[in-house]
């Protein structure tokens, strides 16, 4: 029998784990910002192409007229009136002067259920004439039906300026207003009419 070398076994394999890098979580993502308000459009029954077109022609008025005049002159104040009453001063048979009042009137006349109450000695030195040319100048547009002057008092004080109803003037703008407003159709129409080849021209 052949002895053997005495050979120690092998001692046992311990599997050791790899290294690994720690999970990494994706980096949180910002949410999508919400669209832009649209603006709304009226539905098609309620407004036509051509309204909704000078909808989106319409300017800022008030930029428009600071543009011109300047911001500083303008955020003094300003005044609103219908052009009307410049196309039609001659129709309305009043002079410059009272014109002159009429818009200095106007420019007292915010509130439609409030109506104007300068005094006359105001009117005077804005407008440059004494009180009593003033004075005779209203007294002719309240004969002509245009304003009616209103006695004001205060308790114990006796009598104060006067309020000035526009209600006549304003009620002759509007029976004037469809004749002008003809006026403008008739010559858009014609402009219209003129750009149109010949063989396509209304007689």
């Amino acid at each position: 029998m052949t002895d053997t070398p005495n050979i120690p076994p092998p001692s046992p394999i311990q599997l050791v784990p790899a290294p690994t890098a720690p999970l990494a979580w994706p980096a949180p993502v910002a949410a999508p910002a919400p669209p832009p308000p649209v603006a709304s459009v009226p539905p098609a029954s309620s407004a036509s192409i051509f309204q909704l077109a000078a909808a989106a022609k319409k300017v800022d008025t008030r930029k428009a007229s600071e543009k011109k005049y300047g911001k500083p002159v303008m955020d003094l104040g300003f005044c609103i009136v219908p052009s009307l009453l410049m196309w039609a001063q001659a129709r309305l048979g009043i002079n410059t002067v009272q014109f002159n009042i009429i818009m200095q009137l106007a420019d007292f006349w915010w509130d439609p259920e409030r109506k104007p109450y300068p005094a006359k000695k105001l009117l005077s030195d804005r407008i440059g004439m004494s009180e009593r040319q003033i004075q005779r100048q209203i007294a002719e547009l309240e004969a002509a039906g245009l304003v009616t002057r209103i006695g004001r008092t205060r308790p114990g004080r006796g009598k104060t300026s006067n309020e000035y109803d526009l209600g006549g003037l304003v009620a002759r703008l509007k029976e004037l207003e469809p004749e002008f407003t003809a006026v403008q159709e008739e010559n858009r129409e014609r402009r219209k009419n003129v750009a149109l080849p010949k063989h396509r021209r209304k007689a």
